[in-house]
């Protein structure tokens, strides 16, 4: 692999990273999307640190002789502790057992980045090696301890995201399932660079010579394997997002026959048609709900609870369920309202002492919205309206 190879997903992962940290400002505290944004931030730093070109400019920058090793194997390390810890908050359960268990893991491999630092520095590597250190410095005392410290934890954390994955896809369906099925076979070829990298390695400590497998097959299993991985990571939780933004959407049409219904009482109502285009679907909705209730407000003088029973018994007569038959009501309400106010242009009534308003305020939205369009009981109190 070229260093070119490395640094594609390196960028990629940036970039997903650079599209999430408006989210993370926004929601700090929420552990599942911190793991998610360590998670991409680490896939890019293994990728962009274990690339040749980026190992011998370190080793140069820092002047210490194959410095950069032991910096990918803490890489690789904690990119592990973060696989655990968002499978783990990912899986969700009582916050404190998955804060337990999450510092349970970080521990752990903080231990272990402790430790590959410390046998580095006892050992001795005084030859660069860009692609082959592992093969070459095999036999080398505590350079041997720190490449199997690496490795090893490399495979628990392998054994372990595959039996939390497997386990987890038998208890759910759909797209999550899916995408821990894709989290295993992606740790599947993990754990098929460890066999080659440890094959190489043991091959090396009994004199033979296949370091063809850790220095030319394993970068390649490796580099699937995490590119595998982050899509089953993201699958689920990008089809999550654009199907909350789906439904976001949808509310936002469905609203649409209510808020035109009540343009010509609100003042503010043409506001969200002057929104940017790029503006979120979320904000968008929140505006055009606020309109709604300003028109709704702007109502209430012209609001008849008489017109409001009289749909509610026409609705349920003609079969409507009980929370429709409601939402239709509310949508005679108001459309009859509106033309009382057009009929009212000096607001005469809204300074002339008032009925009494309606106990409740209308109160499905989206119902109601549906009821104008849809509704024959809607559509002959409007006409009826004065």
């Amino acid at each position: 692999m070229d260093g070119s190879s490395y640094y594609l997903p390196a960028v990629a992962m940036a970039a997903v990273l650079a599209v999430k940290c408006p989210s993370l400002r926004r929601s700090w505290r929420d552990p599942l999307l911190r793991s998610v944004c360590w998670l991409l931030a680490l896939t890019g730093l293994v990728f962009f640190f274990a690339a040749p070109p980026t190992i011998a400019e370190v080793n140069d920058v820092l002047g210490v002789t194959n410095v950069s090793a032991p910096l990918v194997y803490c890489l690789l390390s904690a990119f592990s502790a973060a696989c655990l810890v968002l499978i783990v908050n990912w899986r969700g359960g009582p916050p404190e057992l998955t804060r337990r268990m999450s510092r349970r893991w970080i521990t752990g491999y903080g231990v272990v980045i402790v430790v590959l630092v410390v046998l580095f520095v006892l050992g001795d590597t005084p030859v660069e090696r860009l692609r082959d250190f592992d093969t070459y410095y095999a036999d080398a005392p505590f350079v041997r301890e720190m490449i199997v410290l690496y490795l090893g934890a490399l495979a628990v954390a392998g054994v372990a995201m595959n039996v939390m994955c497997g386990r987890w896809a038998l208890q759910v369906q759909g797209r999550l399932r899916a995408g821990l099925l894709i989290i295993v076979a992606g740790y599947v070829c993990n754990i098929a660079y460890l066999t080659a990298k440890f094959t190489a390695v043991v091959a090396r400590w009994n004199g033979g010579n296949l370091d063809y497998l850790s220095s030319d097959v394993a970068p390649v299993l490796a580099s699937a394997g995490a590119q595998i991985s982050a899509v089953g990571f993201c699958l689920p939780l990008a089809c999550q997002r654009a199907g909350d933004i789906w439904s976001t959407w949808c509310r936002y049409r469905r609203l649409g026959p209510l808020w035109r219904e009540l343009a010509p009482v609100s003042p503010h109502a043409g506001r969200a048609a002057r929104m940017s285009w790029w503006s979120s679907a979320e904000l968008q909705v929140t505006q055009r709900e606020s309109d709604i209730h300003d028109g709704l407000l702007s109502l209430y003088p012209y609001f008849d609870t008489g017109i409001r029973a009289r749909a509610h018994a026409a609705a349920l007569a003609t079969g409507s369920d009980p929370a429709q038959a409601r939402a239709e009501a509310d949508a005679a309400m108001v459309a009859a309202a509106v033309r009382a106010r057009a009929a009212d242009p000096d607001g005469s009534r809204i300074a002339s002492p008032q009925p009494p308003r309606p106990t409740e305020g209308p109160r499905d939205l989206v119902r109601m919205s549906l009821a104008l369009r849809h509704s024959p009981v809607v559509e002959a109190a409007r006409s009826d309206a004065p």
